[in-house]
């Protein structure tokens, strides 16, 4: 990777993440909740409750309080040759998407994205895709334009 700095996602994903970790500790509650009712009729399962019910909050909390962390370590940054994106708090990864395999590049935005005026730019390639979260519309656009714009010139130069 060269010297060139990543570029830093908006702040306000930072409230997308927090706010995603509460909906999973709501939907784990609910499951959590579920498999206490279901448990308790029987002998050998009243465990499964209260250890689903830890588990849940624990990954939520850890979740959470992992924002800071995930943010410091997610960016990007497009070079000449490739998009090399950043991200990760527990496993971190840097990937670098040569720009000639560019295929396609999407805008996408969930309800807590778009809450919070924020896209996602998904750039996908023939093996796999690959995203950038949390940036705002006009960045996420100008980005998709120039990441396919310097495809095409690529391709273009192939030929």
């Amino acid at each position: 990777m060269n010297n060139q700095e990543m570029e830093k996602l908006p702040g306000k994903i930072r409230l997308v993440w927090v706010l995603s970790a509460g909906i999973s500790l709501l939907g784990g509650l609910i499951g959590a909740g579920i498999l206490w009712l279901v448990a308790i009729g029987s002998d050998w399962l009243h465990w499964i409750g209260p250890t689903a019910l830890g588990i849940v909050i624990v990954v939520s909390v850890v979740q959470a309080l992992a924002v800071p962390y995930r943010y410091h370590f997610s960016g990007y940054r497009i070079t000449d040759t490739a998009v090399e994106i950043g991200s990760g708090w527990w496993v971190r990864k840097q990937v670098a998407i040569p720009i000639a395999r560019v295929q396609n590049v999407t805008l996408e935005a969930g309800p807590l994205m778009q809450m919070n005026h924020l896209e996602q730019v998904v750039i996908a390639t023939a093996a796999d895709s690959h995203d950038i979260e949390g940036l705002t519309p006009e960045v996420a656009r100008s980005l998709r334009d120039a990441i396919m714009a310097r495809a095409l010139e690529v391709r273009d130069n192939e030929l």
